[in-house]
């Protein structure tokens, strides 16, 4: 069992169209294979060194970055209550 605290979560931001075969490599291993796409990957050296390769292609979060950053789209886009406009009659 692996502990949610010692993963990182890492995101395809651009394209694989016209890069050079060992980034594609790199993403390969990572297990990422389309745009936005995000992958849980263990938090050790070998691991940083491949995103630092393909750091320009990808973003990283840790795991309370990204409870953190779900919380705020969910809290962005919760339901509010529509604002009612009472007009009165001349």
């Amino acid at each position: 069992a692996r502990s949610r605290r010692r993963m990182l979560y890492v995101t395809l931001r651009r394209g694989l169209a016209g890069k050079s075969k060992e980034y594609l490599k790199t993403l390969e291993t990572l297990g990422l294979k389309r745009r936005f796409q995000v992958v849980e990957i263990p938090n050790n050296p070998a691991s940083r060194g491949q995103i630092s390769k393909v750091k320009h292609l990808v973003s990283v979060e840790t795991a309370p970055q990204r409870a953190a950053r779900i919380a705020a789209q969910e809290a962005k886009h919760a339901y509010r209550e529509p604002i009612v406009f009472k007009h009165s009659e001349l």
